[in-house]
C-alpha cells in the first residue's frame, strides 16, 4: 500500500496500529508532540487482559516480550476498610490472566518494535484540513505539513481529531484524583508496604477512596479519589508538597495511619487528574479517510479497560486495513461496526465499576464484583 497513513499520537494504541500495520509490511507515520520517548513519565501499572490487550500483543508479535515484563505477584487484591483492618484478600496464583506490567515499558517493546522513522517527534498538531478524495492536511506547530490519505486520531481524552468527527467534548466525571509516590517503601515505610502488600490495594468509601499498586523495586503508587467539585484543585497549591498533602489528608482524618502515609509521605509533589468521560457512546457517521481509537474515541472512568481497549483498536483497525487491501473505506467501515458496540459496552462497565468503588454501598459492592456475589 502506498497511501500515507498518518496516526495522530505515539500512546499505546497509536503504537500498536502502527506495529501491526508494520508486521503486515504496510508503512505509517505517527505523529507525536513529545519531543522524543522520554519527554513525559508514562504512568503506572497496567492490567493487561487476554481478550483485549493480550491478543493485540499477540498480533504484533509481541507477546513473548510482554510476558518478561510481568510484574510477579501484581494481580493479588486486597480489600481494606479505613481502619486498615483487611475485608477482603486475594493471592496471585498466576491465573487470573490479567498480568501487570509497567506501562512505560510495555510502550518501550512497542516503540523498539517499530523502524526509527515510524515515529515523528515534536510534532504537536496544530490544525487539520479536510481535502477532496478524503485527504487531509496535518498543519503543525512548527509549520510543517503533511497530506494523509488515512488520519487516524489516537490522541487521548483532548484529541484534535475528534472534532471533525464529534461534537462531544469530555466532561467532568465528580471526582479528582490525587497521585502519588513512596519510595523504597519496605525499609521506609513498612506499614504502608504491608498495608499495600503484594499488589493491588483498594480502601474505598462512599464517595471517596485510595488505590495503590505495588510497582517494581519497591514503589507504592497511589491514587487519592476525592469527591470534589471540578474546580476544587484551584484551591490547592500542589507546588506546595507538604501543605497539599495535608490538604488531601485532612479528606481521609481518623483513617489508619499506613493508609494516610500514601499521602503524606509521597516522596514526588501530588499530581491532581480531574477525571473526565465523553457523555455519549462512541459512535459517529462514516467520514472518508478518517477514524478514532482509544481515548480519543471512547474516554471513559477508569476501570482497567482504556489502555486495553486502546491496543486492541489500534490491532483491530490495522487487521480491517489488512483485511481489505486497496480499500481503506471498505476497512474503516468493518473496525467502526465492531467498535461502537464494543466501546458501549466498556464504557456501561467502567461506570459500573467507578458506582461500585464509589457508591453507597462501598466497599461491600465492590467485594461483590471481586467474589461474583449477587451475579
Amino acid at each position: 500500500m502506498t497511501k500515507h497513513i498518518a496516526i495522530v499520537g505515539a500512546g499505546l494504541g497509536g503504537l500498536m496500529l502502527a506495529r501491526v500495520l508494520h508486521v503486515h509490511g504496510i508503512a505509517a507515520t505517527v505523529y507525536e508532540a513529545d519531543t522524543s520517548a522520554h519527554a513525559r513519565t508514562q504512568g503506572g501499572m497496567l492490567d493487561i487482559h487476554q481478550d483485549t490487550g493480550q491478543s493485540a500483543l499477540k498480533a504484533a508479535g509481541l507477546y513473548q516480550q510482554f510476558v518478561a515484563l510481568v510484574h510477579p505477584g501484581g494481580e493479588a487484591i486486597r480489600v481494606l476498610d479505613k481502619d486498615g483492618a483487611v475485608l477482603f484478600e486475594q493471592a496471585d496464583d498466576g491465573t487470573g490472566g490479567r498480568p501487570e506490567v509497567l506501562r512505560g515499558e510495555l510502550r518501550r517493546i512497542l516503540l523498539a518494535s517499530l523502524p526509527a522513522t515510524t515515529i515523528a517527534w515534536g510534532h504537536k498538531l496544530t490544525a487539520l484540513e479536510a481535502l477532496d478524495g478524503g485527504r487531509h492536511a496535518l498543519v503543525f506547530a512548527d509549520g510543517a505539513t503533511v497530506t494523509a490519505d488515512l488520519l487516524v486520531g489516537a490522541d487521548g481524552a483532548w484529541s484534535k481529531v475528534r472534532p471533525l468527527l464529534l461534537d462531544a467534548k469530555p466532561v467532568y466525571a465528580g471526582k479528582t484524583f490525587v497521585e502519588t509516590f513512596l519510595f523504597d517503601s519496605d525499609r521506609r515505610h513498612p506499614a504502608s508496604a504491608a498495608a499495600v502488600g503484594g499488589g493491588a490495594l483498594f480502601v474505598m468509601a462512599s464517595g471517596q477512596g485510595i488505590f495503590a499498586h505495588r510497582e517494581p523495586h519497591g514503589v507504592l503508587h497511589a491514587y487519592v479519589a476525592l469527591n470534589k467539585p471540578e474546580d476544587w484543585m484551584a484551591t490547592v497549591d500542589f507546588t506546595d508538597r507538604t501543605g497539599a498533602l495535608a490538604q488531601v489528608a485532612q479528606e481521609f482524618a481518623g483513617w489508619a495511619p499506613a493508609l494516610t502515609a500514601l499521602i503524606t509521605a509521597s516522596d514526588t509533589d501530588p499530581v491532581a487528574r480531574a477525571i473526565k468521560t465523553l457523555p455519549i457512546a462512541a459512535a459517529w457517521e462514516r467520514r472518508p479517510g478518517l477514524t478514532l481509537l482509544g481515548d480519543a474515541a471512547h474516554l471513559m472512568v477508569p476501570s482497567g479497560e482504556g489502555a486495553n481497549l486502546a491496543m486492541y483498536d489500534g490491532a483491530e483497525l490495522a487487521m480491517a486495513i489488512v483485511a481489505h487491501p486497496g480499500d481503506l473505506e471498505a476497512a474503516l467501515a468493518a473496525y467502526e461496526r465492531a467498535l461502537f458496540p464494543r466501546a458501549a459496552n466498556a464504557a456501561d462497565g467502567a461506570r459500573d465499576i467507578f458506582d461500585r468503588c464509589f457508591g453507597p454501598d462501598a466497599p461491600r459492592s465492590l467485594i461483590e464484583m471481586f467474589t461474583g456475589a449477587g451475579e
